[in-house]
C-alpha cells in the first residue's frame, strides 16, 4: 500500500530513506526504505500512526501519520545546511523581530548595515542548545510555501532562549550573519523603515518580487506556480511544466484563482551575499542580481554620492505605513515586477494629485498585481495566456491587446512609469544611445545625440551594458509629453527607453527602463551623473 512520498525543501524526492511505523496494532515496527521516487510502500491498516523518517545528510523527524486509502501523505526533510531568515522580514525603528536560524552546530549571530560600506552594528551572541543537534529546525509535512517553515515553533517555547532583535534607529538595509565554528556563513536580510520619515528620500525594496521568485519549499510563481504536484520531482527538466511546455509562460496557463498563497515565512537563498563580498564586486548568483544583493548596490552608490534614504519593505507601502506625502522623491530599483493595486493607486494619486516625483530605476516593474493577505501570504494575478486578448480568463475583454498582467486585472503600469516591459531584447544587454542630448538630465556629461554610455556594469547574469535583462518602452499607455532622453542599443530595437515626464500637479517621473541600469551605478561615471541629475532635480 502507498503510505506517502518524502521530499527535501525543493520538493525532490529522497529515496533509501528509513521509514519506521509504530503503534499498538502492531507486533513489532515496521520498517521500510523510500524508492527512487520518494515512495513509501507499507502494509498497513488504516489509522494514526507514530512515524519515524531518517536519512544521512536530512535532519530525523517524528510525526503522526494518518494511513488512509487513496491519501497518500507529504514527508517533508530538511537538509544539513546552515540557513536564516528575520521574522518579520521588515520592521519599524524600535519594534522587534525574531531571527531564525537553521544550523548543525552552535553558530554566532552578528548585526550589520549594508550601505557604501559593510558596517558591523554588534555581535548578538552565540547560540546552542544542550541536546544533540538542537539547533536543527523542522519543516512542515506538506505544501507550506502556502503556509510558512514556522521555525522557531518547536521547542522554543522558554522566554529564557527568545532570538528577538529590536530594530535599529537608523532605517536601512541590515543583515544577520550566521556563522558555526567550522566556518559555514549565511546572511540574510532585515528591511528597518523609520519609526517617522528622517530623509527626503525613500527607497522601496522589492519584497514582493523576493518573495515571487523565492522557491524554498518547492514552488515560487516560476515553479509550480498553481500548486505542487502530486509525486516530488526526480529530474526537473524532465518533469516540470516549466521545461516540459515550449510555449512561452507556460507556468500562467492557469486563471488567477487556481494560484496558491505565497508565504513570506521562508528562508530565501537569493538574498545571501557572500561574507567578503562587498557593494562594488560583480553581482554573483542568477537571481542574486534581481534580489537584495543586487538593490544593495543602489544604496551603496545613494550613501556613496551624499543622498539620505528612508527604506521600506512594499508591503509598508501597501498598508499605508510609507507617508508618502512626508518625501520628496520615492525611488524603485532593480525588478519591483509583483505590486498590490493599493500601492500602484497610491503612488498615482501621489504623482499626479500631489506632486510627487517618482524615480524608476528598474526594467519590468509593476507587471503583475498581486493580493496581500493579513497571514503575511500573497497571490499573484499571473494568468496569461496571451497577450493579444485573452479569451478564456477575459471574456468581457475579447481581442483586446494588453501591455501586461497588471493591464490585464488593473490598467497598464506605462500610465505612471511612462513605459511598459516587451519581450524584444529579452535577456541581452548593452550601452545606452543618446537621443535628445538637449535635456536637463545629461547636464554635465558631455555627452551629445548619438553618444554611447553605460557600457560598465556589475551584472554578472546578464552583462555588458545598463540596458538589459529585461527592458520597457513606451506605449499607448504612456502620459502625453513623455519625452525620450535615450535608448538602449539591444539588439531587434529591444533597447530600454529612459524617458521622463510632468504631471500638472507638478509631479515628475524619471524611468530609466532596464534591470542591469542599478548595476551600472557604481561603475559607469555617466549612469551615475544621469542618476545624480535626476535625483537633484526632483529634490529641488
Amino acid at each position: 500500500m502507498l503510505i506517502g512520498f518524502v521530499s527535501d525543501e525543493c520538493y525532490v524526492a529522497i529515496p533509501d530513506v528509513l521509514v519506521e511505523f509504530q503503534d499498538t496494532s502492531l507486533p513489532e515496527p515496521l520498517v521500510v526504505r523510500s524508492t527512487p521516487r520518494g515512495e513509501i510502500y507499507a502494509d498497513l491498516e488504516p489509522g494514526t500512526y507514530s512515524c519515524t523518517l531518517a536519512k544521512t545528510g536530512f535532519g530525523s523527524k517524528n510525526v503522526p501519520v494518518e494511513v488512509a486509502s487513496g491519501k497518500p501523505y507529504s514527508f517533508r526533510l530538511l537538509s544539513n545546511k546552515l540557513l536564516g531568515y528575520m521574522w518579520p522580514k521588515w520592521s519599524k525603528s524600535g519594534e522587534c523581530a525574531e531571527f531564525r536560524v537553521h544550523s548543525l552546530e552552535e553558530y554566532q549571530v552578528s548585526l550589520w548595515r549594508y550601505g557604501w560600506k559593510k558596517e558591523f552594528i554588534r555581535m548578538v551572541g552565540w547560540y546552542d542548545e544542550h541536546g544533540p543537534g538542537a539547533n536543527r529546525q523542522i519543516t512542515p509535512d506538506g505544501d507550506y510555501t502556502q503556509t510558512g517553515v514556522q521555525w522557531n515553533q518547536k521547542g522554543y517555547g522558554s522566554a529564557h532562549h527568545a532570538q528577538m532583535l529590536r530594530a535599529p534607529e537608523r532605517s536601512g538595509l541590515y543583515y544577520l550573519h550566521a556563522k558555526t565554528l567550522s566556518g559555514c556563513f549565511f546572511a540574510f536580510p532585515w528591511i528597518v523603515a523609520p519609526a517617522e520619515p528622517q530623509a527626503p528620500i525613500a527607497v522601496l525594496a522589492s519584497t514582493n518580487t523576493w518573495n515571487a521568485y523565492n522557491n524554498f519549499g518547492g514552488r515560487s510563481n516560476y515553479i509550480n506556480s498553481d500548486g505542487l504536484p502530486r509525486t516530488p520531482v526526480v529530474n526537473a527538466r524532465l518533469e516540470l511544466t516549466r521545461y516540459r511546455d515550449p510555449e512561452p509562460y507556460s507556468v500562467w496557463k492557469p486563471l488567477d484563482s487556481q494560484y496558491p498563497p505565497l508565504s513570506f515565512d521562508r528562508p530565501d537563498l537569493s538574498s545571501h551575499v557572500p561574507e567578503e563580498a562587498q557593494v562594488t564586486d560583480p553581482i554573483a548568483g542568477r537571481l542574486h542580481c534581481v534580489s537584495t544583493p543586487g538593490e544593495w548596490r543602489l544604496l551603496g552608490w545613494l550613501e556613496r554620492k551624499g543622498f539620505n534614504y528612508d527604506l521600506y519593505a512594499e508591503a509598508q507601502l501597501h498598508s499605508g505605513d510609507l507617508p508618502l506625502e512626508k518625501y520628496r522623491v520615492l525611488v524603485l530599483s532593480v525588478h519591483p515586477e509583483y505590486w498590490t493595486r493599493e500601492m500602484v493607486l497610491r503612488v498615482k494619486e501621489w504623482v499626479f494629485k500631489s506632486g510627487g516625483r517618482l524615480m524608476y530605476l528598474a526594467g519590468n516593474g509593476l507587471n503583475c498585481e498581486v493580493t496581500l493577505a493579513d497571514d503575511m501570504t500573497m497571490r499573484c494575478l499571473t494568468h496569461l495566456k496571451t497577450l493579444e486578448g485573452d479569451k478564456v480568463g477575459d471574456a468581457a475583454r475579447p481581442g483586446q491587446i494588453f501591455e501586461s498582467r497588471m493591464h490585464r486585472t488593473s490598467e497598464s503600469e506605462a500610465r505612471l512609469l511612462g513605459v511598459v516591459f516587451s519581450d524584444s531584447g529579452i535577456m541581452t544587454a548593452a550601452p545606452y544611445k543618446v537621443i535628445d542630448d538637449s535635456h536637463w538630465a545629461f547636464a554635465g556629461t558631455n555627452l551629445r545625440k548619438g553618444d554611447v554610455f553605460g557600457t560598465k556594469t556589475l551584472h554578472e547574469r546578464v552583462p555588458h551594458g545598463a540596458s538589459g535583462h529585461e527592458t520597457d518602452k513606451r506605449s499607448a499607455s504612456s502620459p502625453p509629453g513623455t519625452q525620450l532622453l535615450a535608448k538602449g542599443m539591444n539588439p531587434g530595437d529591444g533597447g530600454a527607453e529612459m524617458v521622463q515626464f510632468q504631471t500638472p500637479s507638478g509631479g515628475e517621473v524619471f524611468s530609466a527602463g532596464s534591470i542591469t541600469y542599478v548595476a551600472s551605478l557604481l561603475v559607469d561615471e555617466y549612469t551615475s551623473r544621469i542618476t545624480a541629475n535626476v535625483l537633484s532635480r526632483f529634490l529641488s
